[in-house]
């Protein structure tokens, strides 16, 4: 069966899933494999839940005659095939997003503020890989009048595999660091591959967001020669020129564009932590002027946009006061965290800190810049969480796992503190604020 019968088949029975635990009754199984599970196992008991039909890559696990069977070569090339094909028959606008840090916050402030004028599709939480990207498209539905997709890497060539299906009509780069070293090999690996955006967005003619604040962004996109591109940043040449007022703890900014747009600069008072931020605002106050939305409806967005993923967070317990960005770390992000943190006006700072992963031979390097960082900062009451940081030159305390930190909190009861926790997911430092 090509990809063409496929997706007649699938307007007849319009919903996917992946999961043998989940089939709504008409829905297509799709038998996806990882490193330790194989989804063609679980086809005839998505059947038997009520599942019309299951799409196989190993023919062994097809019954015989049974037309409920669809075997094709690859199940994950079919599925982001068959979300193409889906993709396709919507003539809408659809923005791209990708970068090192701040992506899939990016993405919810750019969502937050077209919802003042458009009905959004986007990314849900950060299912932006090969698994999830198709998800996202594949819930593209009549309704929706402008689409935010989110696109993760961390090897080479990611990107431009993922451009192929969601054919962005516009896009972004939020920013380029250094994170999953293991899998990009170097800074310039990082570049090449996030850049993969910027070549498919060029060979569409398609229109570029940019921040003219970010060098590294600048000249890439200067190397590709783009024709259609929107600026935003604090410098005077951006179409969209943002101005920070205050960081303590909350992000508070003004913006301002053209004279039609904005006549006088505009104050936003955001939920957000952290400076590093602004940008990530001013790209949503940017895509959201070019399609229309109001420069007042934009600041309305991002005043009301409260985050509650353990990204910028802040969370007030009855001992202390947490800024919760546990989520993701990599050598920017947390380079980002400490120097807001360190401006911070706040009395009895403390910093809980989890290992950055994924950054290969760089990893005990890039966690000893971490360590003489906070060192040079000044900083004196640190945990260190995790193999990696156990591993740097410093007097920090330093702990195994996460474990070990909450029988610390439990035995010293920290009170009084304004805690930095930051960290990457695996290392479950999300976990501590119910202790703290």
């Amino acid at each position: 069966m090509n990809i063409k019968e496929l997706y007649a088949l699938y307007q007849q029975h319009p919903c996917v899933t992946t999961d043998s635990r989940n089939c709504p009754a008409g829905s297509i199984f799709l038998a996806l494999k990882g490193a330790s599970f194989n989804g063609n196992k679980f086809a005839a008991q998505a059947l038997e839940k009520g599942c019309s039909y299951a799409v196989v890559d190993e023919p062994q696990w097809a019954v015989a005659g049974d037309a409920r069977y669809i075997v094709v070569d690859d199940a994950l090339t079919t599925y982001k095939e068959l979300a193409r094909a889906h993709r396709r028959q919507f003539d809408i606008p659809v923005i791209g997003i990708t970068g090192t840090n701040g992506k899939t916050t990016t993405k919810e402030l750019v969502s937050a503020v077209l919802a003042k004028k458009y009905r959004v599709l986007h990314t849900e939480a950060n299912y932006n890989n090969d698994v999830g990207v198709p998800k996202t498209l594949l819930r593209l539905t009549k309704e929706h009048e402008i689409a935010v997709v989110e696109m993760g890497a961390s090897h080479p060539g990611d990107i431009e595999r993922l451009v192929k299906y969601v054919e962005p009509t516009c896009g972004m780069i939020t920013n380029v660091g250094r994170a999953h070293l293991e899998g990009f090999g170097s800074f310039e690996g990082v570049k090449r591959t996030k850049g993969e955006l910027y070549d498919f967005l060029r060979a569409s003619d398609a229109l570029l967001f940019l921040n003219e604040d970010d060098n590294n962004l600048m000249e890439m996109a200067k190397e590709r020669q783009f024709d259609r591109i929107a600026t935003y940043g604090t410098e005077p040449t951006a179409d969209v020129r943002g101005s920070l007022l205050a960081c303590d703890p909350f992000l508070s900014f003004s913006f301002q564009a053209n004279a039609a747009l904005t006549p006088q600069p505009l104050e936003v008072h955001s939920q957000l932590i952290g400076a590093y931020n602004m940008s990530n605002m001013l790209a949503a106050v940017a895509i959201g002027l070019h399609f229309g939305v109001t420069a007042r409806d934009a600041a309305d967005a991002l005043r009301e946009y409260k985050p509650s993923n353990n990204r910028s967070q802040l969370t007030v317990t009855e001992h202390n006061r947490l800024i919760v960005d546990a989520y993701n770390a990599n050598p920017s992000s947390m380079a980002a965290a400490i120097e807001n943190f360190r401006l911070m006006q706040a009395e009895h700072k403390m910093a809980i800190l989890g290992d950055m992963r994924e950054l290969g031979e760089a990893s005990a390097v890039e966690h000893q810049h971490v360590v003489d960082l906070l060192e040079r900062y000044g900083f004196k009451d640190v945990w260190l969480v995790g193999p990696e940081f156990s591993a740097t030159k410093t007097n920090y305390r330093k702990f195994h796992d996460v474990e070990e930190v909450r029988k610390a909190i439990a035995k010293e009861q920290p009170t009084d503190r304004t805690i930095l926790i930051k960290g990457s997911n695996g290392d479950h430092l999300f976990e501590l604020p119910e202790s703290l």
